[in-house]
């Protein structure tokens, strides 16, 4: 069985992504040694890592093209807040990016909005109160 699972993005600038999710919010991974290639966070209550990588060094993990995400997306990454003040916190803090769209309600029980960081990859922040579902 698997014990972790790691998202690894291509990302133009390391020095600049780290700046960018610090001021978000993520915690560096410590257990990771700093690099000018790599940058790891994690992210949550159950520390998700996400690992950010120079296109250089993602290059060499595949033989694929890294995605142009000027007017695609390649996956939409999501994360659970705490409530919608989190929300609204977290995609203010992301202005360095694009805040794609902004946050609102959604179905009577869902908050969220979206943002794109520095590199183009799709984010969305979400609370979901379950007790007003159906």
């Amino acid at each position: 069985m698997t014990k972790e699972i790691w998202l690894n993005l291509p990302v133009k600038d390391i020095q600049k992504t780290t700046d960018f999710f610090i001021k978000i919010g993520f915690s560096l991974n410590t257990h990771v040694p700093k690099s000018n290639n790599m940058a790891s966070f994690k992210i949550g209550q159950k520390d998700f890592i996400v690992n950010f990588f120079t296109e250089e060094v993602f290059n060499s993990f595949t033989p694929f093209k890294i995605a142009d995400l000027e007017n695609s997306t390649e996956c939409l990454i999501s994360i659970d807040a705490e409530n919608a003040t989190e929300v609204d916190k977290i995609l203010a803090k992301a202005a360095g990016g694009d805040v794609y769209a902004q946050a609102g309600e959604k179905d009577g029980w869902m908050y969220g909005g979206g943002f794109t960081d520095l590199d183009g990859h799709k984010w969305n922040v979400l609370f979901m109160d379950f007790s007003k579902l159906g």
